[in-house]
């Protein structure tokens, strides 16, 4: 007998499954989800949020919370190397080199145009207990932690979940008709067989979190993340040090995390006397009294779900992926796997499209996550390209360190050509700290697309600049308009699930096919026209203007995700019939 039955069961209550909570809800979809753990996490682990994921944030209503809570953006501005923190002689705690950080606290005119929203910092640690408050909020009773789930099969109506209340220690049944798994590949991909891929024990890390006064060594306001490359040691992995707030941040911040580098094999990485030891000696504060909160081990590697659909259960986040943290994919990466998951789970729910939507969630981003896992391994494999430069190794003693940093800051014969060597070292991780077109510039193919037969896209740079198009497949270029003397972003349009139809001035005839095709099959589409001049929004910017790329007549049809399905340069002589089968196309049904 099943206890309760629902359109969708989450398995885990980390940042995919709450996003696709808060989704689903705000999609009008019922869900229950389950956690095993009775709280969130306890990890100091992913804590930068990019535009996209602030922007999936602000549909479902969480965002002035975490903005509220992050970092200042005077605050993240920066990242920068160092010789060590703190030390006997004037050279420890000295700068190396800096680079800006994803937009340099939204202050890169690039990031700026991309999007409404600023990237934010907050750890997840910080993080989830936020989400989870808002989930709990829009889902009243069906967000449970410490409700494990135990037993999963599949028919054709969906799945059937054993789940067990470790509070009351009693067992439940519960009957979906899908089943987002977001367990971080703990329970569901085990059950079902689905493996994962790819390199795997590229390097293990510790991470210790503490709380601390490093205000008087940690002296810049603007950086965010700190590269000790302690001459001591050798090496850029000597230690990474990022503040964890809450109550300051920056220098003042209370609260750190530490991470260290050891050998796969390094036993010492498992006795915590020797692990404080050596972060101690790598900050240069030996004698120094921190509250050590947690210290956690982990391993790098760079793995992707063999599948990303199992008949009704698809896999998200952690458990569809897992890379290193180096340039923040990984939380960023979940949140828009749901973000594409879920708006096609409503239309299929609500009957709306076909079954043959849903197959488009693998074939969009399983590309996209495998780009995000080898951009994370290079980017993590590139800091060695900065050891190289700097030329320190932990074969060589400490004096032969230091004399091959002191040119940085001392005048000696090769001071020019060191710091130029360093400097293009340094700029090389761009890859890391400016890849916008890999966290904002990514898109998609497949049937949910409808290509318009225009020329491929050959990007400047395929990683470092995002470059705004309205070429179906891409993400929807921002644009402030207004209406009535209200200025709001044009991407903004595109909530609760609704399709957005944006014609150029004199684009009526595609306005009317979008209305009429909405009434006719009950479609959340909406449609405007949209123009510098005698349109329903005025382009106040002209920024549409600059990337629309289609005429006065033409028209853009835009997903519930913000992704453009569907363009037509011009005007066609049946905008209904044109329009009617795009969206056949894109919802894999047949519309009235």
């Amino acid at each position: 007998m099943t206890d309760l039955e629902v359109p969708v069961l989450i398995v885990g209550g980390g940042g995919a499954g709450l996003t696709a909570s808060m989704t689903l809800a705000t999609l009008g979809v019922d869900s229950l989800l389950v956690n095993s753990l009775p709280h969130t996490s306890v990890l100091p682990k992913a804590h930068v949020l990019n535009q996209r994921t602030m922007e999936i944030f602000t549909e479902v209503g969480v965002a002035p919370e975490i903005y509220k809570r992050t970092c200042p953006p005077e605050n993240m501005k920066a990242t920068g190397w160092y010789a060590g923190l703190a030390g006997p002689h004037g050279g420890y705690g000295h700068e190396l080199g800096r680079l800006e950080v994803w937009g340099g606290g939204y202050s890169d005119p690039d990031y700026v145009a991309a999007s409404p929203c600023a990237t934010s910092n907050l750890p997840q640690i910080r993080l989830e207990p936020v989400l989870r408050a808002h989930a709990e909020q829009l889902n009243p009773g069906r967000v449970r932690f410490n409700h494990e789930l135990t037993a999963l099969t599949q028919d054709d109506d969906g799945v059937l979940a054993t789940i067990i209340d470790k509070d009351e220690q009693r067992e439940y049944t519960v009957r979906a008709r899908y089943l987002i798994a977001a367990d971080g590949g703990r329970t569901v991909g085990k059950l079902l067989n689905v493996g994962m891929s790819g390199p795997r024990d590229l390097m293990k890390m510790i991470s210790i979190h503490l709380t601390a006064d490093l205000s008087p060594w940690a002296r810049d306001d603007e950086v965010l993340i700190r590269w000790l490359v302690n001459p001591d040691f050798g090496g850029s992995w000597s230690g990474v040090l990022v503040p964890m707030g809450p109550e300051h941040w920056g220098p003042k911040s209370e609260e750190w995390v530490f991470h260290m580098q050891y050998a796969t094999d390094d036993p010492e990485a498992m006795q915590e006397d020797k692990v404080l030891a050596r972060m101690r000696a790598c900050l240069g504060l030996p004698d120094s009294q921190f509250t050590i909160h947690k210290i956690s081990t982990w391993v790098m590697e760079g793995v992707i779900a063999d599948k990303f659909r199992d008949r009704s259960v698809f896999f998200a986040g952690d458990a569809a992926h897992r890379h290193p943290p180096t340039g923040g994919l990984g939380l960023n990466s979940a949140v828009h796997d749901v973000n594409n998951l879920c708006w096609k789970l409503a239309a299929v729910l609500t009957g709306r499209a076909g079954d043959a939507l849903l197959d488009t969630y693998e074939a969009e981003r399983k590309p996209v996550d495998q780009a995000n896992i080898d951009n994370a391994i290079a980017n993590a494999m590139n800091h060695f390209t900065i050891d190289q430069a700097l030329n320190l190794s932990p074969d060589k003693t400490p004096e032969q360190n230091w004399a091959e940093i002191r040119p940085l800051w001392e005048e000696m014969p090769n001071s020019a050509e060191k710091r130029h060597a360093v400097n293009k070292a340094i700029v090389s991780q761009t890859i890391e700290f400016r890849h916008h077109n890999v966290e904002f510039g990514y898109t998609y193919s497949s049937t949910a697309v409808v290509e318009d037969g225009s020329p491929e896209y050959v990007p400047l740079d395929p990683v470092r600049l995002y470059e705004p198009s309205s070429k179906p497949g891409h993400p929807m270029p921002h644009a402030f308009v207004e209406r009535e003397g209200e200025r709001i972003a044009l991407g903004t349009l595109v909530h609760g699930g609704k399709f957005l139809l944006v014609a150029g001035e004199d684009g009526h005839a595609w306005v009317d096919a979008a209305n009429k095709l909405a009434a006719a099959n009950n479609l959340p589409l909406i449609a405007a026209t949209v123009g510098v001049l005698n349109a329903d929004y005025v382009d106040v910017r002209a920024a549409w203007l600059k990337h629309r790329e289609i005429s006065s007549r033409g028209a853009v049809l835009v997903r519930p995700d913000r992704y453009v399905a569907y363009r037509s340069a011009e005007e066609v002589a049946d905008p209904t019939a044109a329009l009617k089968s795009a969206l056949e196309h894109i919802l894999a049904t047949q519309l009235a």
